[in-house]
């Protein structure tokens, strides 16, 4: 009998402690929460459309960007297109890669923690630049094949 009073008393402690909870959460902040994370999911998804994470994503998104990049650089100067698409592809690739960073930390984290911009900037160029690399390693080995784009024939 004195067990059932026992876990009678946890229950009504724990119920007590669940209605204070969600007393202090007002519906601004409830509102400010879903509307975090709906942005969180959105950077995430948009990220990961512009990042090498998804394979299909270049002939979409990476290369009219990198070519648009390329032709406001042309603009200066007609060599600058081919440099400045591969420069605007990598930059595509880049913000991919920052945009899944800021949008994960707005939908996963609880609490709002400071960004370190120049940290998440050092990171994400890193990481890109290691994957450019890993891939024309493996086209240089001959795992991967690259397209021939410009053939005289």
């Amino acid at each position: 009998m004195e067990s059932v009073q026992n876990v009678s008393q946890e229950l009504n402690v724990t119920r007590d402690t669940a209605l204070e909870e969600l007393q202090q959460s007002t519906p601004v902040e409830f509102k400010k929460d879903i509307f975090k994370k709906l942005r969180g999911g959105f950077f995430v998804v948009l990220g990961y459309l512009l990042s090498p994470l998804c394979w299909w994503n270049d002939l979409l998104f990476n290369l009219p960007i990198a070519y648009g990049f390329g032709y406001v650089c042309s603009l200066l100067s007609p060599k600058l297109l081919l440099p400045g698409s591969i420069i605007g592809y990598w930059l595509s690739n880049i913000v991919g890669i920052l945009l899944i960073q800021f949008g994960s930390k707005d939908f996963f984290q609880k609490e709002p923690q400071e960004h370190n911009l120049k940290k998440e900037l050092f990171t994400g160029l890193i990481s890109s630049t290691v994957y450019t690399l890993l891939i024309m390693l493996l086209i240089q080995l001959k795992i991967l094949d690259s397209p021939i784009l410009f053939s005289n024939s």
